[in-house]
């Protein structure tokens, strides 16, 4: 996997505004399981968790930035994995706390339109047929930061399961 540079951890500002949303579990479940950050994790933090998370001590968490987390601890993180590309160009990803992981978005505007249709990082990486639950403040916020077109949010979790087939697979090779 490919990083950034190390100093390349500016809070991007739609990820700030996120941060001061308050997310909707709901009563039966459906809502959304996002607890947003107001600033990435350090590199000393990502690198402990991931090689907690892998079991692997020579690892290095340089290519992720944990923004963010579910209620029982898996974590969403921009995976710098475009080289040369700014973070706002990375994929979203979701690795779970016990072990499940995937692609939420191919980049951050694209998440941003996934966040607008009801969906968090867990619900975009993970579950499979839910419906839309469009939120009128994630669009809001969307419609003000978004560089990409708004799609919806099955199509946008789609193309970025199809750009990045590999990626549980690509993570599971860390693992000791």
């Amino acid at each position: 996997m490919t990083g950034t540079p190390e100093d390349d951890r500016r809070f991007p500002p739609a990820l700030a505004e996120v941060a001061l949303v308050e997310f909707d579990y709901g009563d039966e479940g459906g809502g959304v399981d996002f607890e947003p950050y107001d600033a990435f994790d350090t590199a000393a933090d990502t690198t402990d968790w991931l090689r907690s998370w892998t079991g692997n001590r020579e690892v290095d968490g340089g290519a992720y930035r944990i923004f963010g987390q579910d209620g029982t601890g898996g974590l969403a993180a921009l995976w710098c994995v475009r080289p040369g590309r700014p973070l706002a160009e990375q994929p979203v990803v979701f690795v779970g706390s016990e072990g499940e992981s995937g692609v939420a978005a191919g980049s951050l505007s694209d998440f941003l339109w996934v966040l607008a249709d009801g969906f968090g990082p867990l619900e975009a990486a993970l579950e499979e047929g839910r419906e839309p639950r469009p939120d009128a403040v994630l669009t809001a916020i969307a419609e003000r930061h978004a560089t990409t077109p708004r799609r919806a949010a099955g199509l946008i979790i789609a193309e970025a399961r199809a750009e990045f087939p590999t990626f549980t697979e690509d993570l599971r090779q860390l693992c000791r």
